[in-house]
């Protein structure tokens, strides 16, 4: 609301530690004496004027406490005399007898009548960037704090808390990175250490330990949109399938899921989520590196694949090396097939600075494969995660130029990723 109702009180400025009583203050606002029977009429025709405001009443007992009467409180900002109502206002309160006297009411304005950004609006230094928007995970709250927030971070925890029911537990993003995992290290801002969170997404529930796998809220449309592509009998290769959120709504599309992660949690809230939603004998699951699983499960997969009439996907999502990982696919297959229409679908995914980053993903792509896709790929806007930064999905059919190349990559140049471990996989009955 501009101008605005509530001016927090000067001693607010600067709080590190939250004292609710300190936001308490009173205000004058115009009222209007209504009569009992028409009460609910004058409500509904003066809506726009009336005060708005969470926990606030519209309506008050009449300060003379005549039972006949009853306040109505209106917007200050809207109203400041009679002539500031609408030519309809006014001909509905001679209509239902209302006299357009204004009444003056002391209101109390508290903590909890105020909104999150208020409340911090209120305490952060002036002229600085205010922060109250949060990823929502389950009962966790995830927020990415700025250097000049910190200082302030427990307070900011507790007012997201108070203010977004449901939520129990906030956490701030730090800089110290896991490199073997990718994790961001969290820090518990206000509430419960409880990490393991409880999600639903596109009709699946999911649960995992936030604090130990990724798993991003701002992604429930993209994969969707991938698993949309995929019908029944499709079989999909999951290179980087985290807890699921590709794999397992694949499964009820009906398609046959190989889902691979290298993270032992992730591995373990994969099998578990398959479990909760009553897949487990429809996935087979992996705990390898990306191009340990392209090179044994695809690789032995694939040659039977290649010869069915149902389609092929792999899914390539770790947008900061997915595209790295193409290499794999060189020479995969040595013995083409008399029939190759039924090549493999990927959709490979990246981050992107370039002020072109649809041509920057085909490059990136063409040069990790050894071979130029040109127009034969498409390149889809996922998300843009920071200025200037935007995460692509580029997705194409695996050329059999690439497949069935005689030339073999190896890996000349150590990889991010750890290195590749023993086989281990879950077998069980492929879905029917």
């Amino acid at each position: 609301m501009e101008p605005k109702l509530y001016q927090p009180p000067a001693e607010v400025r600067g709080m590190t530690s939250l004292d609710k009583e300190a936001f308490t203050q009173t205000i004058t606002v115009p009222a209007l004496r209504v009569p009992t029977g028409v009460l609910n009429k004058v409500v509904k025709s003066l809506r726009k004027s009336i005060i708005q405001r969470t926990g606030i009443p519209k309506v008050v007992q009449d300060q003379e406490e005549n039972s006949d009467f009853r306040l109505v409180l209106l917007d200050p900002h809207r109203v400041s005399s009679p002539e500031s109502f609408s030519e309809a206002e006014a001909e509905a309160l001679r209509s239902f007898g209302v006299v357009e006297e204004l009444q003056y009411y002391n209101l109390s304005l508290t903590y909890d009548n105020l909104k999150s950004d208020e409340v911090l609006e209120a305490v952060l230094p002036q002229g600085q960037d205010v922060i109250s928007a949060f990823s929502r995970v389950g009962h966790i709250a995830h927020m990415n704090l700025r250097d000049h927030q910190l200082p302030y971070r427990n307070l900011i925890g507790h007012v997201i808390m108070d203010k977004n029911p449901g939520i129990t537990c906030v956490v701030n993003k730090t800089n110290i990175i896991d490199s073997t995992y990718r994790n961001f290290k969290m820090e518990v801002l206000a509430g419960e250490e409880n990490m393991v969170a409880k999600v639903k997404e596109n009709g699946v529930t999911y649960e995992f330990d936030f604090s130990r796998v990724y798993w991003n809220p701002r992604l429930s449309t993209e994969h969707q949109r991938v698993v949309q592509l995929v019908k029944r009998g499709d079989t999909v290769f999951d290179v980087f399938a985290g807890v699921g959120p590709f794999a397992i709504p694949a499964v009820r599309s009906g398609a046959n899921v190989f889902a691979n992660d290298l993270n032992p949690e992730s591995y373990r809230w994969l099998k578990h989520n398959c479990k909760l939603n009553k897949m487990e004998s429809k996935v087979k699951t992996f705990n390898l590196d990306g191009r340990a699983f392209i090179q044994g499960p695809v690789k032995q997969e694939l040659p039977t694949l290649l010869e069915g009439a149902a389609r092929v996907h792999v899914v390539m999502n770790l947008p900061a090396l997915a595209l790295e990982f193409l290499d794999a696919f060189r020479g995969l297959l040595h013995q083409e097939p008399p029939c190759y229409e039924n090549l493999p679908t990927v959709h490979c995914y990246g981050f992107s600075k370039d002020d072109n980053p649809d041509k920057d993903m085909v490059e990136r792509a063409s040069s990790s494969l050894g071979f130029p896709l040109g127009n034969k790929c498409s390149v889809h806007f996922v998300r843009n995660v920071a200025p200037n930064k935007d995460m692509m999905c580029v997705s194409f059919t695996l050329p059999k130029e690439v497949l069935f190349s005689s030339e073999h990559h190896e890996q000349t140049e150590p990889s991010d990723e750890p290195a590749p471990k023993r086989q281990k996989c879950d077998k069980t009955t492929d879905s029917t």
